[in-house]
This record gives C-alpha cells, structure tokens and sequence, in this order.
C-alpha cells in the first residue's frame, strides 16, 4: 500500500482511551472532519483495493491472545461499527432508553456515563 494511514488526533494524545474518537470538539471545523473522513475513506479505499481479505492482521491494543485477526475480519468489524452508528437513529434510541454501546456497556459506571454525557454536551453547548 505504500502510505500510511490518517493521522488521528485522539490517537496522537491518547484520547482516544476516553472516547475522543466518537464526536468532534469546538475546535475541530467542518471542513476538517469531512477532510479527516476523506482521508480515512482513501486509505480504506487502497487497503480494499491491495490487501486480500485472508491477509493477516493483528490489532495492537487488542488482548494478546486476540491480536491476530485477518484482514476480513477487521473489515467486517468496521461494517458492522458503522452499520451500528450510522445516521441519528442510535442517538435518538439512546435518549429514549438510556442504553448506549460497548463502552458503556464495558464501564458498568452510570458516574462514568454521566460524566461522558456532561463532556459532549458542554462541547456542544460552546455552539449555542
């Protein structure tokens, strides 16, 4: 493939351990976001386009005894991520029945999930 890929904020300052990865911030401008999805959409475009789906993988962060994956499976992981999260239907369910995802659901802390809450409102409200 050649290039790497994007460079991610939350990975560069290590935010991503606190869900950075799941909204935007004040600072972050609209054409930065769409310019980071484009360059994300590229690089999974050539990796589509190079690798076979049965070429190993392995996921860093992942446990050890999990780390080695294939190719396909992490393609098919990210269908899946995004078929859960597309559109606002899952933000509307979860306002409706207080239930979210896996980090939630991996916390088991309601203080935790409160405090996630409160962070991207504030974000959102320094738009008001």
């Amino acid at each position: 493939m050649g290039r790497p890929g994007p460079v991610l904020p939350w990975n560069e300052d290590g935010s991503v351990w606190e869900s950075a990865d799941l909204w935007a911030t004040a600072e972050e401008s609209r054409e930065y976001l769409v310019a980071l999805y484009r360059e994300a959409w590229g690089h999974s475009d050539a990796s589509l386009a190079a690798l076979p789906l049965e070429a190993p993988a392995e996921v860093s962060w992942w446990a050890p005894e999990r780390r080695r994956t294939t190719f396909g499976h992490l393609v098919a992981r990210v269908v899946a991520e995004t078929a859960r999260h597309a559109g606002h239907a899952d933000i509307l369910r979860e306002t409706i029945d207080g239930q979210a995802g896996r980090d939630h659901e991996s916390q088991g802390d309601r203080a935790w999930w409160d405090h996630y809450v409160a962070t991207i409102q504030a974000a959102a409200d320094a738009h008001r």
